[in-house]
């Protein structure tokens, strides 16, 4: 007898079959990831990549330099930096809280985390294989992610990067 929730899941709608994949896919890299980490601190690690990379960590210096500082600008920082401190007492990064490129705080991953991220993506393939998506498929949800990319790239730039 099938699971109660195949015949909810065949008939539920585009948003909801997302959030079920991203979940199941969180959830088998935190069970099998060596670290372990919240689902929350594998999305601030791979960040953590993304914005060493010096295109991104431009447009972070001129979003920063252009934000008004006010109590709730301030308050935001310190509680992201609260985040990255759980992973520098992992070992995973390194915080410069004096950087020399004009932001408050700059994070950079240790021999670690690089490591750590490298387990999270060979766990992410592993995954595919579990779950069967197949090139048919991987063709598919690259078209769906540049068509939503769009939507999500409109408002940042709108937002002139700051959110």
């Amino acid at each position: 007898m099938p699971h109660p929730h195949v015949n909810s899941i065949s008939n539920m709608n585009a948003a909801k079959l997302i959030s079920i994949i991203e979940e199941s896919k969180i959830t088998y890299v935190r069970e099998n990831l060596d670290i372990h980490l919240h689902a929350s601190q594998i999305k601030l690690l791979k960040q953590v990549k993304k914005h060493e990379k010096p295109h991104h960590k431009g447009i972070r210096i001129r979003c920063y330099e252009s934000a008004e500082k006010s109590d709730l600008f301030n308050l935001h920082l310190e509680l992201y930096l609260k985040r990255y401190e759980k992973l520098a007492k992992k070992g995973l990064i390194e915080i410069d809280e004096n950087p020399e490129n004009g932001l408050p705080y700059d994070c950079i991953l240790t021999e670690k985390g690089i490591k750590v991220l490298d387990e999270i993506n060979s766990l992410e393939m592993d995954w595919e294989k579990t779950v069967h998506i197949n090139d048919d498929d991987l063709e598919k949800l690259r078209r769906i992610a540049i068509d939503s990319f769009q939507i999500s790239y409109k408002h940042k730039k709108s937002q002139e990067f700051i959110f």
